[in-house]
């Protein structure tokens, strides 16, 4: 029976990033993964949504080639191609993850697992491997809610639009896309289809400032796209011409048709075939249940990321399977979980981090504001970005920013900043003493900072 310091459950952006920093360590290392390396995020997530949006991007801006002196005829994509360069994205990125694994000398089984008891494995041919220690960082799977109709055809989660050929073929792009939850609405309405998005809370975006989902609300619908908001999905029907989703919003039946329909309104944690038969762990809801070292109800087995439901992102599953093996390897945990950057690859792109005006308000944290609109951004206008703003919250007697909030071009580049002034316990007059280059999107930052003092250069001056 082979013996390991760690086995890691699960080769996703946590587990795969676990794995390499136990090898950096010292700890003798073993890797399972049933499907791909790189897991959802990678291969049917992060990385391939994004390619496509990118593609979308420039598709849309093509339309505009004239605002900048450039002429084309005839602009065209081809969706079969778009899915293959997204592909080819996923496989150049999966090869890297691959090569990596193997030169931190981790053993590797593409193999499902099933956990024995507090140190044994068994891999789906019958082979049991021992570890000291296991890390279970098995991710999520997408959620499908109890509406009937789910199982029709033309019904998809992500997986399966990314994923299944009968959805990537040149002429399988729907003209009508009903998406519940506001996931690829910019991908499907950069590329010309029509997208109405049901969304069952009061606005899009709820976890969000309120400000961002006020934004792209007015953003979406400019390009065409429809928003139900308050809306409850009761069931979809199959007619003639194709699917009808059936809602009520603010108490009114409605009925809206379309070619193809989206679920994309959340993912549950991937615990199926996981342990064996008279052998588990403490879950709650389906959701495995850690401590602050991300310990589980067996001393040896820890977990990380969406299996454990506390925030579904793939950088928080990464910082999480690293701090878990310094814990494991008896070191103090390098990265500060408590500020968690949130990104939503819209167009524009949205990020945030810390606290938001609400949350300030619950919480009874007195705060100060200061706000960019980016309108007045030189390199926005330069790239003809739409509505955009940055914005920061920071401590009414202390200065100490505690929040930002940004919807603009590279957001979810820029909030890396404005976290690490949050971890670190920046004030605004700190943030706004950096020089940062002209022209570039980061000089929000600056007026942003400087805003929350009244003296932002490029904002007319407040009223007094």
């Amino acid at each position: 029976m082979k013996e390991y310091q760690l086995i890691v459950i699960g080769a996703g952006p946590g587990g795969y990033e676990a794995a390499i920093r136990a090898a950096q360590l010292g700890l003798t290392t073993a890797l399972i993964e049933r499907r791909d390396v790189g897991g959802t995020c990678l291969n049917r997530g992060c990385i391939p949504t994004k390619a496509m949006l990118h593609s979308a991007q420039l598709y849309r801006e093509a339309a505009n080639f004239e605002l900048f002196g450039l002429h084309t005829e005839n602009t065209s994509f081809d969706w079969a191609k778009v899915h293959q360069r997204k592909n080819d994205v996923v496989v150049k990125l999966r090869t890297g993850i691959e090569q990596l694994i193997k030169a931190n000398k981790i053993d590797f089984f593409n193999n499902s697992a099933s956990i024995l008891g507090e140190n044994d494995v068994q891999l789906d041919q019958g082979e049991v491997i021992r570890g000291e220690n296991i890390l279970i960082a098995t991710g999520s799977v997408p959620a499908r809610p109890p509406i009937p109709g789910l199982d029709l055809p033309n019904v998809v989660t992500s997986d399966e639009l990314l994923d299944d050929p009968h959805f990537t073929q040149a002429d399988s792009l729907a003209k009508e896309i009903l998406i519940i939850g506001v996931e690829f609405a910019s991908v499907f309405s950069s590329f010309g289809c029509h997208v109405t998005i049901v969304e069952a809370m009061e606005r899009i975006l709820p976890t969000m400032d309120r400000e961002i989902s006020q934004s792209l609300n007015m953003v979406l619908k400019k390009r065409g796209v429809s928003i139900h908001t308050g809306a409850m999905v009761e069931k979809l029907e199959q007619d003639e011409n194709g699917l009808v989703c059936h809602f009520t919003e603010k108490g009114k039946a409605q009925a809206v048709p379309a070619q193809q329909v989206l679920v994309a309104i959340g993912r549950r944690p991937n615990t199926q075939g996981l342990f064996a038969e008279g052998f588990e762990v403490a879950c709650e809801r389906g959701r495995i249940v850690t401590d602050e070292n991300f310990r589980t109800s067996v001393d040896s087995i820890y977990a990380i990321g969406d299996v454990t439901s506390k925030i579904q992102l793939a950088h928080m599953a990464s910082a999480q399977g690293i701090c878990a093996v310094h814990t494991i390897a008896g070191q103090k945990p390098p990265i500060d979980l408590r500020y968690v950057p949130g990104c939503i690859y819209t167009d524009p792109e949205i990020a945030s981090v810390g606290i938001t005006e609400d949350e300030a308000k619950q919480q009874g944290i007195p705060v100060k504001k200061g706000k960019f609109l980016m309108t007045g951004n030189g390199r926005s206008l330069i790239d003809e970005q739409e509505r955009g703003f940055i914005k920061v919250l920071a401590h009414q007697e202390t200065d100490v920013i505690l929040g930002a909030q940004l919807m603009c071009s590279r957001a979810t580049d820029i909030v890396a900043e404005l976290a690490t002034a949050i971890v670190n316990g920046l004030t605004c007059a700190q943030l706004a003493g950096v020089i940062r280059p002209h022209p570039t999107f980061c000089e929000g930052v600056t007026e942003a900072v400087e805003d929350v003092h009244a003296m932002a250069i490029h904002l007319a001056p407040k009223k007094r």
